[in-house]
């Protein structure tokens, strides 16, 4: 079922399936218990970046810094903020749906500039990109982008690799969250699992930079809800919460990697939530150049397109939720996951 649904809904014109044969996978639509797919390959992105670059070696005038990432933080902070204020003695339910609609999109648009910025392509200075990834953290209400950056250059380093890549699911989820309620319930959970999943299973020591992190937030967090009260802070908070969750913006989540094609471990999304996503949807492009900033992926794939084209993609992340949560054979389990690496990934 799965396989066929892929072919129809994601397939594009000339897409060629993957040979699965190159993937070995203990899970089985009539088993209860269905495990990640083990590959002893490795990840497929810096073979691929290394084809592209001897064809187009023109892509590397793509790696540049863009300053338009700290423009985009301010302007969204600073909206933020305002909307904060004049919400705070609004009605409840109008501040839950617009903290869904309007706090959800533009706080996950903010998450996923600290995305580029935990690559450094806001400035040329790492201390100016850790300094906006602060910033951005401001009304998201949680102290997350120093922790991020330390957690995600791991899983472009050693994607799916055992204990170390944290984007990959814990052993609890795949046998916890079997069927379509509780997978629905996972996706609501996502932020939470997001959050908890490396400080359970891959603690680290806290550093200058996460403390001051945590300090900044804290106090921003105290501030807001000491002049303008706890619906302002609820409306801020809400916004990180739900607009992680089973929202149109979140749907990269389970787009990015989970695999609804066999083999297939790294999937693009070209529609319009990346307008508002920056650009995470060219995530295939992103793996194999992450020192390309948002503003220049769409150009990896039009300058090298056969590459690209012949990949199955996304142009809807609401169907992706749809297929996720009510088909038997997708579930947290549904990642690639490898024993050990080579050390040559990103």
């Amino acid at each position: 079922m799965t396989q066929s649904w892929v072919a129809d809904i994601l397939a594009r014109d000339g897409t060629t399936q993957p040979d699965y044969s190159k993937s070995s996978s203990s899970s089985s639509s009539s088993s209860l218990h269905k495990d990640f797919s083990w590959s002893e390959t490795d990840e497929p992105h810096a073979s691929r970046r290394k084809l592209i670059l001897a064809k187009y070696p023109q892509i590397k005038e793509l790696f540049v810094y863009e300053p338009k990432t700290f423009l985009v933080v301010v302007a969204l902070v600073t909206f933020q903020f305002t909307l904060a204020y004049y919400l705070r003695n609004a009605n409840q339910w109008l501040t839950f749906a617009l903290a869904y609609i309007i706090g959800g999109i533009i706080n996950h648009t903010l998450q996923l500039a600290v995305h580029d910025l935990s690559h450094n392509l806001c400035f040329k200075t790492p201390l100016f990109n850790k300094l906006t990834s602060i910033m951005a953290n401001l009304c998201t209400g949680v102290p997350s982008g120093i922790s991020f950056q330390r957690y995600h250059l791991d899983h472009h380093q050693f994607q799916g690799v055992d204990k170390i890549d944290m984007d990959v699911p814990s052993s609890f989820e795949v046998h916890f969250f079997t069927n379509s309620f509780l997978k629905l319930i996972w996706v609501f959970l996502q932020p939470f699992f997001y959050a908890l999943r490396p400080v359970f299973l891959k603690p680290q020591m806290m550093n200058t930079w996460e403390l001051i992190n945590y300090v900044v937030q804290f106090t921003c967090n105290y501030l807001v809800v000491q002049y303008w009260g706890w619906q302002a802070f609820a409306y801020l908070l809400g916004g990180s919460l739900l607009g992680m969750g089973l929202h149109p913006a979140a749907g990269h989540f389970i787009a990015e990697h989970y695999q609804f094609i066999k083999g297939q471990e790294t999937y693009s999304y070209y529609g319009i939530m990346n307008f508002f996503n920056l650009n995470v949807g060219y995530h295939n492009e992103h793996h194999d150049f992450p020192k390309v900033p948002w503003t220049k992926l769409p150009l990896v794939k039009k300058i090298a397109p056969e590459f690209y084209d012949n990949l199955p993609s996304y142009t809807s992340y609401l169907y992706v939720f749809y297929m996720y949560i009510t088909d038997d054979n997708i579930g947290p389990f549904s990642r690639v996951k490898r024993s050990k690496t080579s050390g040559k990934g990103n």
